[in-house]
């Protein structure tokens, strides 16, 4: 019988979906354990490093998760406008002042922390995205889908400017995704799907680091190390993986701790063990979907279907590169790999599904 924020909160929350989040942070930081002490110790630190980073961004991260998710929708755009502006605004300083990794500009310094802007990006401008689409529905007279249009080129530019190939596809899936639940016509069906390949294509011709790992991926050429020791991890752990600590070839992938850290899942715990993470996966994005088909309002509609897309399509990545499914791509796995920004990015993502969710 009691009201109040706390109460209403609770009773109102999806806890499915909150369930689902925590069983997969919790997951993660278990893989830390077995994935990060050989990456520690191979470039000077102490074994635990990254197991302990990993529990302290934990700490802000569900803190976020579970603060956000007592806005209302029209607490959540607001929200998104805001971040969404700061983080296009950091992209740009990234572009100039940013620390270059790999060849790429992409994160920002400020003290000891490195932020990924574009990580924080992906939320906000999904549900910018949704909210333009959404207006459009309501009264075609406002330009919401040319809005979006335009939103889309700056984004996808900037990601490119950087350069990040992977980032980009996963923005423009999502974007064509909810572009095409508000009833995207025909001919923009084809301009988009023409342009989508006609981007590729350019990428490939004139981004070197984009064609080679392409033809890397065709022809089997080059250096595959990691992708072909990753798989060596997977094909040794079977169904029910060499057990917790045992895993030998973990030791000798340069990124078991981030983007391969499915790999090593499945070398200590199993392929029976992965297919229980892919499920979860799965479950976020169905459940999502089944909420987004029974929403009325076209705002709520399109945001909730667009960031489980996101997270949905970011797994599929994460996992296709892992099995060689698709070329390389340094893209974490969402709640699961280690990593600040990432982290507290999906964390954001989360919150504003179970926002946006809640009982009303």
């Amino acid at each position: 019988a009691e009201r109040g924020a706390l109460a209403d909160w609770f009773w109102t929350i999806d806890r499915f979906f909150l369930a689902a989040f925590i069983l997969l942070m919790g997951l993660g930081f278990m893989l830390s354990f077995a994935a990060s002490p050989a990456v520690a110790e191979r470039i000077g630190l102490d074994s635990f490093h990254f197991v302990r980073r990993h529990a302290l961004f934990l700490v802000p991260a569900i803190a976020i998760m579970l603060g956000i998710s007592f806005m209302s929708p029209r607490q959540v755009r607001r929200a998104a406008m805001i971040l969404l502006i700061v983080s296009l605004a950091a992209m740009v300083l990234a572009l100039f002042f940013g620390v270059e990794v790999k060849g790429a500009r992409r994160w920002i310094t400020i003290g000891s922390l490195s932020i990924q802007p574009s990580e924080f990006m992906k939320p906000a401008f999904v549900v910018i995205c949704a909210w333009l689409f959404a207006e459009h529905a309501r009264q075609p007279e406002i330009p919401g889908n040319l809005f979006a249009i335009i939103l889309f080129g700056i984004v996808a530019a900037l990601l490119v400017a950087q350069p990040d190939l992977g980032q980009t596809i996963l923005t423009a899936a999502v974007w064509g995704g909810m572009f095409f639940m508000a009833g995207m016509p025909w001919l923009w069906i084809i301009v988009l799907g023409g342009a989508a390949v006609g981007g590729l294509l350019t990428a490939y011709t004139f981004l070197p680091h984009v064609a080679g790992r392409i033809d890397k991926f065709m022809t089997g050429e080059g250096d595959t190390f990691q992708m072909d020791t990753a798989r060596e991890a997977i094909i040794r752990g079977d169904w029910f993986g060499q057990g917790p600590g045992e895993g030998i070839v973990k030791r000798i992938i340069p990124d078991s701790h981030t983007d391969f850290i499915f790999s090593v899942a499945a070398e200590e715990f199993g392929i029976v063990f992965c297919m229980v993470i892919v499920l979860i996966f799965a479950f976020v994005v169905l459940r999502g979907l089944n909420h987004a088909f029974k929403e009325r309002n076209d705002f709520t509609r399109f945001a909730v279907a667009g960031l489980v897309l996101q997270i949905g399509i970011q797994s599929m990545i994460n996992i296709g590169v892992n099995l060689e499914l698709l070329p390389a791509k340094g893209m974490t796995l969402p709640l699961i790999s280690y990593g600040g920004s990432s982290m507290i990015a999906i964390c954001v993502t989360a919150s504003l599904i179970l926002a946006l969710t809640r009982h009303r």
